[in-house]
């Protein structure tokens, strides 16, 4: 494959602002990757950045769900990050790279999600960056970047392996509070991209009762095409007695994927007692919100988790979870409902932004 002197990049300028770039292709040395980008998610981070640069970083080159071939390949670049063999032509994905030089990472290994000083690729600031994010024809993996081969996987499957892989961490985040079993009633309530994601790993591992709470009525009909038995309006004012009745008290274990401070504050009233609750669907500042100490956590003796982001090991789960989801029939590729390309970036940001859809991705042409 012939590799261009220069490649189209999509920049966020400023808040907003899409622009598209001319950029040179570097030559890689001998530690770095070049790949043709073949597509890439819109990740919450990635709206929350263009509305309004709450990270501080434009310009930015985002983008990083994002997947591709690699298309020339450092000499001393050989393996992905489990051992596997890399050669030009594989299709591969970038993951989360710790700094290795902060206490969690020298001290708590076992935490590294939580590294202050960690590289993802689509969310490093500035222009010496372009061409390290997956918004553009092509991107660079730098010299001690994670990466996967994923050769075995279709692109669509591909574009939804790092939201999979925020799936993967919360339930194993969960699995220290719960044990999941086939009876279990289990709620998610969010049913954007990432709580129908987990609720189709959660019809994975075997569960049968898994309620699905939102306001949309077409993200729910959606949701019981992934695997959930039970839907509720989160929305209507008889949505905590509607739980209560179907479950016969309250939901064993609660997932709240959602960012709203208000649907965060009424997802602890559909816990049992004696439940469980994990939250994940706050990435960034959206507010505080309030709960009863008493009525909804002592009283109840509610076990509660919080879950960040993800590990290289949940990733290489996400890889099995999305190929057990097609074997068993789920729709899961059917997530992501609008495709755009690389010059109408800006469209599929506010696509994003009016929730008409659900995942919404750059694919390029």
């Amino acid at each position: 494959m012939a590799i261009p002197a220069t490649c189209r990049i999509s920049v966020l300028e400023e808040p907003g602002k899409m622009t598209l770039k001319e950029v040179p292709v570097p030559a890689i040395t001998d530690e770095e990757i070049l790949v043709k980008v073949e597509g890439c998610g819109i990740c919450g981070t990635d709206v929350h950045e263009y509305k309004g640069d709450p990270f501080k970083y434009c310009p930015v080159q985002l983008g990083h769900e994002g997947t591709g071939e690699i298309v020339a390949l450092g000499r001393n670049v050989t393996k992905d990050f489990t051992g596997k063999p890399l050669k030009v032509g594989d299709k591969i994905v970038t993951g989360l790279k710790p700094c290795g030089e902060c206490d969690t990472c020298r001290f708590h290994p076992e935490i590294k999600e939580l590294c202050n000083g960690g590289e993802i690729f689509g969310l490093l600031p500035g222009a010496e960056h372009y061409l390290n994010g997956w918004f553009g024809e092509y991107m660079k993996v730098n010299a001690g970047g994670v990466v996967f081969n994923v050769s075995d996987m279709d692109r669509d499957l591909r574009i939804l392996i790092e939201p999979a892989a925020v799936i993967v961490h919360a339930v194993e985040q969960a699995k220290q509070i719960f044990n999941f079993k086939f009876g279990s009633y289990v709620l998610v309530q969010g049913c954007g991209p990432i709580g129908l994601l987990l609720l189709t790993m959660v019809r994975c591992l075997g569960v049968r009762n898994i309620i699905a709470c939102d306001g949309d009525a077409n993200r729910l009909e959606f949701a019981k095409k992934l695997g959930a038995r039970y839907t509720v309006n989160g929305l209507a004012g008889d949505a905590v007695e509607e739980v209560a009745e179907i479950t016969g008290g309250g939901a064993e274990m609660v997932f709240q994927c959602t960012g709203s401070p208000k649907a965060a504050s009424r997802a602890w009233k559909y816990v049992r007692r004696g439940g469980s609750f994990c939250e994940l669907g706050f990435f960034t500042n959206n507010g505080d919100t309030t709960y009863s100490p008493h009525l909804d956590m002592c009283n109840k003796q509610v076990k509660a988790c919080g879950s960040w982001t993800y590990q290289a090991g949940d990733w290489v789960q996400s890889f099995d979870f999305l190929k057990e989801a097609q074997e068993r029939g789920l729709p899961v590729t059917d997530l992501i409902t609008h495709k755009y390309p690389l010059d109408r970036m800006g469209e599929a940001m506010e696509m994003n932004i009016s929730m008409k859809g659900l995942k919404i991705a750059y694919v390029a042409g």
